[in-house]
């Protein structure tokens, strides 16, 4: 059986940066990001649950992320019904990838982790995190957006601080990749002691 742990952080504290370091060297990762994606495609069994409510289709039947993401970015009511929608689909194909997975410790991607109570679903959870100030710099910078508009999609989520204390390994990302693959050397070392341990 494997060892479920979490990562999460919030919009801009270099998740990816992370999840990226453990597959190059080979753990396994599940993408909530990506099975989002997959959501969106003409095969999943999202796709005619949010054609029926959205119109987000372009000109070759395909649903335009963009359109899409312009549709729930300023409407909490059209927000939570595309959540109802693809969240479930989520949790289902990360609770498949964790059946039958045969590694020791899995690690599931989930920027919305506590938001959508996926958590539950992990023995342990990692949070990602850099300050505010920094995420806000980082955010704008990655995104070209002003402060408003930075601090308007820092809101849709639980913020850094509260997720750092709620986390059971912090890794800090504050700073250069040489100190951030040490930190994640350091966690990684910690929950294989514990997994030899159990």
């Amino acid at each position: 059986m494997s060892r479920v742990i979490g990562i999460t952080g919030s919009i801009a504290v270099g998740k990816s940066s992370v999840t990226q370091y453990l597959r190059t060297h080979g753990y396994c990762v599940l993408d909530a990001d990506e099975i989002s994606h997959q959501a969106l495609e003409k095969n999943s069994g999202c796709y005619h649950q949010i054609i029926a409510h959205f119109d987000c289709l372009d000109e070759n039947g395909n649903i335009s992320r963009q359109k899409l993401g312009q549709i729930v970015f300023h409407d909490a009511k059209k927000k939570a019904l595309l959540e109802s929608i693809i969240h479930p689909y989520v949790k289902t194909t990360l609770q498949e990838g964790i059946e039958t997975s045969q590694e020791p410790l899995i690690f599931l991607d989930v920027p919305l982790l506590y938001e959508t109570h996926m958590d539950e679903m992990c023995d342990s959870v990692i949070v990602v995190y850099v300050d505010e100030m920094t995420q806000m710099k980082r955010l704008m910078a990655r995104n070209h957006i002003d402060e408003t508009q930075a601090q308007h999609l820092m809101s849709q989520q639980i913020s850094i601080e509260r997720k750092k204390d709620m986390g059971d390994y912090i890794i800090d990302n504050r700073y250069g990749f040489e100190e951030l693959y040490q930190n994640i050397e350091r966690v990684l070392k910690d929950l294989k002691d514990e997994t030899v341990c159990d």
